[in-house]
């Protein structure tokens, strides 16, 4: 394993010719390793496309994937995970259009009928066949799905259909692009929130990888003031650099609460959106704590991962014309978005510090992950099959 914490280099370019077998790092068994297999190289059929992988992201909540709860459908094993996959088109089906051999692309592993009426909506989330490809599913025939679509990214080569795909500006490295997960969550959450150049934003967890993202994105979206909550004092004060003029941070060791430090910031209003970023596990409590700066008329957007109830007062949410939202993911249309944000440089994503690990160094990867041996937000795990 090699720790690079430096600007990333650009892989080639020229895709190469598949081999009939390749390399995948596979789940056996539930609380065992990962094992690197010889496997045969999956075929694209009409609609699909064969991706040569460059860099997947390896997610703060890949491990918690692994033995998912109740609520979600886990891929039948031996599994190839992997959430994030970017790389090289190197083949398209016979009915694909408008894709080419050497096009740069980030697959969203967002997987749908396309048939149902929520897909005829444009609602793919809502879908009965809804699964993240190289991940889980969310949806009640989701299985079926990854059964069609099993390979995820920690692999040489993966299929995936047309419409799955983002293409990559120059000025987005692969390394960059095995981050859009948990960049395009953020950033779906901030746009059904009706995020722009008028919304104070406050975000809870704001110094870690969702909630560094849903930063990034505010700023690009013109938010004025974006309000960061977090633990980690010094981690905040760094992404207040970002834009200091802009961003304003609050530690949770301090003695006042978010509510009254949120309220004095905007002048007795409050944020017109809060966003909860919080990890998996987090208490109610804090998600409650950041909720109560929400102004009058705002509206709360869950992206995160709290797991308890939480207590609400429907009087207050009704007199104070609130809105509660949850958001899942993000489109391959609003992940084109941010593509074209970041080609346009209206978002800055040289923030992020790079470490990337081999098929072979999976398992190393996710216990540094696993340990805590990382700068919040800004670190950014990466598997790489060329490496």
């Amino acid at each position: 394993m090699t720790d690079l914490r430096t600007e990333p280099t650009q892989a080639a370019l020229t895709p190469q010719s598949p081999p009939e077998r390749m390399r995948a790092a596979r789940y056996h068994q539930l609380g065992g390793p990962f094992q690197v297999d010889v496997v045969e190289t999956p075929q694209p059929r009409p609609t699909d496309v064969l991706v040569q992988v460059k860099a997947c992201g390896l997610v703060p909540n890949t491990i918690n994937s692994l033995n998912p709860p109740p609520m979600v459908q886990p891929p039948a094993l031996p599994a190839i995970y992997g959430l994030d996959p970017a790389g090289v088109v190197v083949e398209a089906g016979s009915l694909v259009h408008g894709v080419e051999v050497g096009d740069r692309v980030y697959v969203n592993p967002l997987r749908y009928c396309g048939s149902c009426r929520h897909c005829r909506k444009g609602n793919v989330l809502a879908c009965d066949y809804a699964s993240l490809n190289g991940y889980f599913g969310t949806g009640p025939k989701s299985a079926q799905m990854l059964l069609d679509y099993p390979h995820g990214g920690y692999a040489e080569y993966l299929v995936a259909p047309h419409y799955s795909l983002v293409r990559l500006p120059d000025q987005v490295s692969f390394e960059t692009a095995a981050r859009w997960g948990y960049l395009g969550t953020a950033y779906s959450g901030l746009r059904r929130a009706g995020v722009d150049m008028s919304t104070t934003v406050l975000i809870n967890g704001m110094s870690g990888t969702l909630g560094l993202g849903a930063t990034l994105f505010a700023l690009a979206l013109g938010a004025p003031m974006v309000l960061g909550v977090g633990r980690n004092a010094e981690r905040l004060h760094r992404v207040k650099a970002l834009a200091p003029d802009r961003i304003h941070v609050h530690a949770t060791s301090s003695s006042r609460s978010i509510e009254d430090w949120a309220r004095e910031v905007t002048r007795g209003i409050g944020a017109d959106v809060v966003v909860d970023a919080l990890p998996e596990r987090s208490p109610a409590a804090a998600f409650s704590a950041a909720a109560a700066a929400l102004a009058r008329g705002g509206t709360h957007v869950n992206i995160g991962g709290i797991l308890e109830d939480v207590t609400m007062s429907p009087p207050r949410i009704m007199t104070s014309n609130q809105s509660y939202l949850g958001s899942f993911w993000f489109t391959t249309a609003e992940g084109q978005e941010m593509a074209d944000l970041a080609a346009s440089g209206t978002v800055n994503l040289d923030v992020f510090e790079h470490e990337i690990y081999g098929l072979e160094d999976l398992d190393t990867a996710m216990a540094a992950l696993s340990a805590g041996e990382r700068e919040g937000g800004f670190s950014n795990f990466v598997i790489s099959p060329d490496k």
